[in-house]
């Protein structure tokens, strides 16, 4: 059994796993300013709540294996992040969904992802490079609850990643949300850019992220569909 600790840095250890990903205690430790002891206090009773799990990695070649631990893909820990209004969205998908059919359903998703589009790329600088481009629309992203990040991976080649889906319970039952959400990157990233999902939440992957490529043909790679 843990014994009690801190509400307000236990969420803020469950935050840094969700934003950065798996790291280890010591780590947590020095990012936040506290004591190893502390926050394995905290990772025990996030474990308990089966918010957070752990896995064994080897740090060299001598010494014990240190525990590297990451947020769980599950509904109990979704929900200890922000989600836009997931009870009526799942209200109106299902409506609009008996109104207007499956058909409905993706003019509407597809109208969505035209006004979405717009309203980055006004936001967008006219003529900025392919990482400028990529570094707004990450910062645009999080500003929408998204949590995203990115970074380039070579000349050329970037991964842009989102650590939260605000929109998750909605996603589960209209996954053209999702393939909206790759049609929208590459309406603003443009001609001659390549998007491929390389992480699914929806697959079980601790969050969504995506290779973006300067490429002479512009497709869009879709595992989810």
């Amino acid at each position: 059994m843990c014994p009690p600790a801190s509400s307000a840095t236990r969420e803020k250890i469950l935050l840094r796993l969700k934003e950065s990903g798996p790291a280890t205690a010591s780590c947590l430790a020095e990012q936040l300013s506290v004591t190893s002891s502390a926050v394995r206090q905290h990772l025990c009773e996030l474990q308990t709540e089966g918010l957070i799990e752990s896995e064994e990695v080897r740090v060299g070649t001598v010494g014990r294996p240190k525990k590297r631990w990451h947020v769980v893909s599950s509904a109990a820990a979704n929900a200890r992040f922000p989600d836009t209004h997931a009870n009526l969205t799942l209200a109106l998908i299902a409506a609009a969904r008996a109104a207007f059919g499956d058909s409905g359903m993706e003019r509407l998703v597809a109208e969505r992802v035209r006004a979405q589009t717009e309203d980055y790329l006004q936001r967008i600088e006219v003529g900025a490079s392919l990482a400028d481009r990529i570094g707004k629309l990450s910062e645009l992203r999080s500003e929408d609850g998204y949590m995203s990040g990115w970074v380039e991976e070579s000349v050329g080649t970037y991964l842009l990643w989102e650590s939260h889906c605000p929109v998750c319970v909605a996603a589960t039952t209209c996954q053209s949300l999702c393939s909206g959400e790759l049609d929208m990157f590459r309406g603003v990233l443009g001609d001659g850019v390549r998007v491929e999902r390389v992480e699914y939440l929806m697959d079980g992957d601790r969050r969504c992220a995506y290779r973006i490529e300067e490429s002479p043909i512009s497709f869009l790679d879709d595992p989810a569909s």
